[in-house]
């Protein structure tokens, strides 16, 4: 282990709280564009084939009367993939929809009461500095595409957390077509949603960390393109996409061991 230096003063985000959350979200009305709720409209039975979040608005705001708490009012945005069937012979359809779920955590984010100011400039201006920010904490939020438990159709609107007026630019230019919120539907989707997340509250800090020697690169840079067949057989088999990854280590390199040495066509 080299040698410690020195010790620097770094400024890092450090985590003050945060929470993970298993969210099992049902009866979620899915909006669809026109020409999609016309094909919802002539449907007899739905497949939802694919569900995933595009995007996650967020917004903190400090708990009143209880200092250093903020509120984390989070909503996300899904977009999911149905086949629809009009008829048992024919061939299915493929529509899209809109879910939003809307969230809220209470995390500690400890208290600060300075106003930072920065040397950086806005790069869409000439020279303008970029805004004075408050000291609040930063909350990211880290979530997988969710699960697609269970979807219905049911007669005229139901369902909950459907949006009923306008949609946000930056959702509504992902789906193709024009969302219509004075047409009434025949027929409407509603889902269940299973979701992971991870929320948290990030502050800046500045803390000493211990430094070593300055980390020049050891790797020549190098512009020679590997033989696709040389490329190929750098890879490593994919055991674990044949056998759950569950399985016991000893058996797992035993199995490695056997494939690696089984040359099935030998050039």
């Amino acid at each position: 282990m080299p040698e410690i230096k020195d010790a620097v003063c770094a400024d890092i985000k450090r985590v003050y709280d945060s929470c993970a959350d298993k969210d099992c979200i049902s009866d979620v009305g899915v909006i669809f564009t026109a020409m999609g709720q016309k094909i919802i409209d002539s449907a007899s039975t739905i497949k939802c084939r694919e569900c995933e979040v595009i995007n996650c608005f967020v917004d903190v705001e400090e708990v009143p009367f209880n200092r250093g708490f903020y509120s984390v009012d989070i909503t996300y945005f899904f977009k999911l993939t149905f086949d629809a069937y009009q008829s048992p012979i024919a061939p299915p359809t493929s529509v899209e929809g809109l879910a939003t779920f809307d969230k809220r955590a209470i995390l500690y984010g400890s208290d600060g009461r300075v106003k930072t100011f920065s040397s950086e400039f806005a790069c869409e201006e000439f020279d303008e500095q970029l805004l004075v920010s408050n000291n609040n904490p930063i909350a990211k939020v880290q979530c997988v595409d969710p699960i697609c438990m269970d979807a219905k159709l049911c007669k005229s609107s139901c369902g909950t957390g459907c949006l009923c007026s306008g949609i946000p630019c930056l959702i509504a230019k992902q789906f193709r077509g024009d969302f219509d919120f004075e047409c009434k539907p025949c027929q409407s989707v509603v889902v269940t949603l299973g979701l992971f997340s991870i929320v948290q509250l990030e502050r800046d800090v500045q803390i000493m960390i211990p430094a070593y020697e300055f980390a020049v690169p050891c790797k020549h840079c190098s512009c020679e393109t590997d033989d696709p067949c040389d490329a190929f057989k750098k890879i490593k088999f994919p055991l674990d996409e044949f056998f759950p990854p569950n399985i016991d280590g000893k058996i797992k390199a035993e199995l490695n061991n056997e494939i690696i040495g089984c040359n099935v066509c030998d050039d």
